[in-house]
Order: structure tokens, then sequence, then C-alpha cells
């Protein structure tokens, strides 16, 4: 029943949509062989618009894998949230402006090559895609074996499936369809469990006086990790994220269903300014347990940014990502000048977010004081908005506001503020998915309107499981939680290692540069209950600033896996928070407590 009123809200839209059946082979799209799918895909949806229109059209792919390359794919100019702003994008089935379209994928599987996004839909109402995977047969992220390790280097050995050589300067090269990397960093797995290895974190690695041998191994003199045995894995990786798996910008009313996403140089799934989205049994995993490959994508599993109604993920499985399983967020715009007391011009400050539509007339919106976090002035309503940097929205930096009533007088560019729109907040359900052996966090969510993650499975999720934020000082996404419960979870062996915001494994951590001067709390209700924590360290709860937290009938349970160390030795961990319910809670060893309450 949870699983069928989460998926309503979208499935309710398609009740009169998809009259027209079409199979795509008629239309020259068939699986097999080498052959470039991209173009023919594109040709096939012109002939089918030109037909029968863009709506009430059910599109039907055969089963197998279509070959898509980016040299005759559709060539777009789209600024993606969280994405490097890659002056053009290249698209393999790219949905624009269609309304009431279904797309069934019966098992078919996108094999892409090269940089490319494999799937968007922009600008376009009920649209359901089912039944679809997505992969690329020369990943940007590279793998090796450890073979050796010790004082004086590493020897590792790329798996069989790396296009890699050592170039004339030294440096260990990868490269694929139209690609070339010098990679320096890593994530390492045990090759058994394909957990993430115990406090590795982030691993440099110095490949830039490398020595290729004989027998196909590689010697780096420089690099030395005592952590890396022989035996482990490692993705070897940079920090480019071009282009997500699958891109949803301007839509309402999205359903993917058993859609899976095997890699992507950037997240599975971005959504942008989309209202309601449903996912049912969405993952981005792996291909299996035989599956040579110990990572997915190059960032978070699936993250939506700017998006309202409501998002649902369940039943998804997201493992081995180099990031987040979920992040749900807006975008504070920096405040950089006030014309006059009903305007403000407002700037994109993040270098990966930027160029798309902020908000429209009539939206809601309210202002942040960015070094204590606090709400200045009272909630406004915008009258006027405009690029003020540029003639066009796409690309722009700054905008230009205009409000219906004054703005109070402390939200300034000298006094630094940033401003929220409320309207473009979510709801969200995350419920049933397993998360695992990711690089990290588990869950991100950053929104006003009612949360709820119920009956998940966080298992060796690196970093902290559950984060709530909210930061208008570095990546400068909002905001405040309001509604936010956490029920029926388990938590596996979280905090292997540490990265940003890693403080417990359910971390509450606002980016507060000036805690001392808040008067005021960011977060508030959050309830946390009937959920099982089976951990080898000591932090399970920390809270910054909220009014009003519960943690009742939870199950904390120890284990030996790893030795504890993080510097966090409380099991929870408070710092000016306020209306606490802490009941009926089990432990199988001592608890402690550390509140600071002003």
């Amino acid at each position: 029943m949870k699983r069928l009123l989460t998926l309503c809200i979208v499935a309710a839209a398609f009740a009169a949509a998809a009259t027209e059946v079409i199979n795509l082979k008629d239309y020259g799209v068939r699986p097999g062989g080498k052959a470039d799918m991209a173009p023919a895909i594109a040709k096939a949806l012109s002939a089918i618009s030109e037909r029968y229109g863009k709506q009430d059209i059910r599109l039907v792919f055969e089963p197998g894998v279509y070959n898509l390359y980016p040299e005759k794919a559709v060539a777009t100019h789209y600024y993606i949230s969280n994405h490097d702003q890659t002056p053009q994008k290249l698209v393999g089935l790219n949905i624009d402006g269609w309304n009431n379209l279904t797309v069934a994928g019966n098992g078919a599987e996108f094999m892409c090559h090269g940089r490319m996004i494999p799937v968007a839909v922009v600008n376009s109402e009920n649209v359901s895609i089912s039944g679809l995977s997505i992969d690329f047969a020369d990943p940007q992220i590279s793998q090796i074996t450890i073979e050796e390790s010790g004082a004086d280097g590493i020897v590792f050995r790329p798996e069989k499936w790396v296009d890699c050589k050592v170039d004339k300067r030294g440096r260990f090269i990868t490269r694929g369809h139209g690609w070339e990397l010098a990679p320096r960093a890593g994530i390492a797995f045990e090759p058994d469990s394909r957990h993430i290895v115990y406090r590795t974190s982030d691993i440099y690695a110095p490949l830039d006086s490398v020595i290729a041998r004989k027998d196909g191994s590689i010697y780096a003199p420089k690099w030395r990790n005592s952590a890396l045995v022989a035996g482990t894995k490692v993705a070897l990786r940079t920090w480019d994220r071009p282009s997500p798996g699958i891109f949803l910008h301007e839509n309402k009313n999205t359903l993917l269903t058993d859609v899976t996403v095997h890699y992507a140089e950037g997240m599975g799934l971005l959504a942008q300014l989309c209202e309601n989205i449903s996912l049912s049994g969405f993952s981005v995993c792996l291909r299996g347990d035989d599956d040579p490959r110990y990572f997915t994508t190059q960032a978070d599993a699936t993250h939506f940014s700017g998006c309202k109604g409501h998002i649902s993920s369940v039943g998804g499985l997201y493992e081995n990502m180099m990031d987040d399983a979920i992040n749900v967020h807006g975008t504070y715009l920096k405040v950089v000048g006030r014309p006059d007391d009903h305007t403000l011009i407002g700037r994109y400050m993040h270098p990966q977010s930027y160029g798309f539509k902020w908000g429209e007339v009539g939206d809601t919106v309210q202002f942040v004081a960015s070094r204590t976090m606090e709400i200045a002035g009272t909630p406004n309503t915008i009258v006027s908005i405009e690029p003020a940097d540029k003639a066009e929205i796409n690309g722009a930096k700054e905008m230009k506001i205009v409000f219906a009533q004054p703005v109070d007088t402390a939200v300034n560019p000298r006094n630094p503020s940033g401003i929220e729109n409320l309207t473009w907040s979510p709801s969200v359900v995350f419920d049933q998915n397993t998360i695992r052996n990711n690089r990290a966090r588990g869950s991100l969510f950053s929104t006003p309107r009612k949360v709820v993650a119920s009956s998940n499975l966080f298992d060796h999720t690196s970093g902290t499981a559950i984060l709530l934020c909210g930061d208008c000082n570095g990546w400068f996404e909002t905001g405040a939680c309001r509604d936010v419960t956490i029920i029926d979870n388990t938590f596996v062996n979280a905090l292997t290692n540490l990265f940003q915001f890693t403080e417990a494994i359910i971390s509450i951590y606002p980016e507060i540069p000036d805690i001392a001067a808040q008067s005021k709390y960011f977060h508030s209700g959050i309830v946390i209950e009937n959920n099982r924590f089976n951990t080898f360290d000591a932090p399970v709860l920390y809270a910054k600033s909220v009014d009003g937290l519960t943690f009742v009938n939870n199950t904390v349970s120890t284990n030996k896996e790893y030795p504890p160390f993080h510097s966090n030795r409380f099991t929870y961990k408070f710092l000016r928070v306020k209306n606490v319910e802490m009941d009926n809670n089990t432990f199988d060893g001592p608890q402690s407590m550390n509140i600071d309450i002003k």
C-alpha cells in the first residue's frame, strides 16, 4: 500500500495517455550489431512527431543492446546543475516538448561511447520510461588491482578492459572514445566484499612518474599507502562530471520504472526545475555479483535541484557510486546588488550551478543571513525576474528580481545574504531502497516540505548515512528542514571513512560560520524512530541548530568489524538543540551525550 501511495501523484497523470503505439524497429532503430543508433533514434523521433505530433504516444523498443556514439547525437546547450558547464551536450535519446509519452524499453540497453547524455527529458509533461538500462563501454573511471605495496612505492595492474598507456612524461594515461585523462585520485575497494577500504577516503595517487613493466604491471614509485594491500581494487578517477546518465529539466509528472544506470561520468540522474518525479525500482548499480567493475557513477546516484511537487524513490538499489544516493536541495542566490527597496540582484555562486531558471513570477521566497543562517525579514513574492548579466537565461549567473513588498534593510551586499525559493521545494519519500558500498554519504535532504525516509537499508555507506544540511556559504544549497521522519531503517557500519559533514551516522549539520551569534534555529521537526543501528564506532546522532528533535524506540548494537576511530566519541552530540525527546532506545553498550543548549 505504501509503495502505491508514493507513486499515485505521477501515475494518475497517465490515465488517458499513450494512445498511439509505435515500434521503433519500424523506423530503423534496432538492437544488436555495432551501428550507431543515436542518429536513427533522433530521425525516428522527428518523423514520429511530424506524423503524429508529440502527444499520446507509446514508443516501444525491442530488447537488446543499442550502441550510441556522440558524433551524430543530438547537440544541445543544456546548463545542468551540479555538473561541469561545458558549452555543448550530446544526447542519445532527447525527449523535448512531448506530452503523455510512454517509452517502453522492454529490456533495451543503451551502450554509450565517449562523452554524452544517454537520455534527456526536457520541457515535457506526463512522460513515463520503463525497462531501460544505461551503460558506457569506455568509462572514464579506470580500475586497477594493487599487486605490491611498500615503502618504495606501489605496483599495480590495470584491468584488462582499461585502455591505458604511460606517456613520454611518465604519466599514467587512460583513454576511450574521444577522451584521454590523467587520473590522480581514487577510491579503494575490498576485493571480496566490495566495501570501501576502511579509513582510506579519497586516495591521492601520484601517477606522474610511473614505469611500465614488460609483464603489463605498472610501478608507481611516488605512490605510498600502507592501507592499499595486495589485491585491493582501486577506482582511479578525476573530478570531472560533464554529464548525467539521465537529465530531467522543466518537466511535470515524470515516472521512471525499472530503469537502471550502470555508469555515468556525473550523476546517475539529475533533475532540475521539475514538478513531481517518481522513481520505482530505479537503480544505480553494478551489473550483478559477477561484474568486474567495482564502481558505478562518478557522482551522486540521484540529484534533485530546484524541484517542486513530490519526489519519490521506492525500491531502488544504489551502490558503489562516487557520491550520495540522493540529494534534494534548492539553490541560494547570493545578494550582490540592491538597486532599490523592492529589487535585488542575486548571483549563482557555485561554478557547477548556474545558467538555468531560478524562479518565476508569483514564487514565494525568503532571505537568509549567511553567517548565522537565520531568516532575515519576512517571506516575499516575486513580481518580475530576469537575467541581469546577459540577455537570456541560458548561461546567466545573475538574476534581477523585483519583489511585491519592500525587502528588509538587513538584506544587502554588505551583509552576506542569500535568497531561497520556497515554491520550488519538494516533499520527498525515500522508501525501501538499498544504499551500499558508496563514497561520501547515503542521502541528503534540504527542503522545508515533508520528508519521509523509511524502510531503507544503509549498508557500509562509508560516510554519514543520512545528512540534513543547508549551506549559504560554499555549496549554496538550500535549506532548512521543517518536517522530517526517519523511520524503520537499518544502518550497518556507516562511517568507515570521513568526508564532509560526517559527524555521526545521522548528521544534522547545517553550515553555520558564526553559530555563536545565532539566536534562532535552522532545522526543526525531526523525528527519528524505530531504526536499527549496527555500528563498530560511537557516534549515532549529531545535531546542530535544531528546534524539535525526537529520537525514540531505536536500537543500537555494536560489532567488531572495524576498530573504532571517529574523533566524536559520543553516541549523541548536540550543539544548540532544544525541545528534545529521547525515550525507549535500546543499547547493547554504554551511551553518552554531549549537549550544548543556548
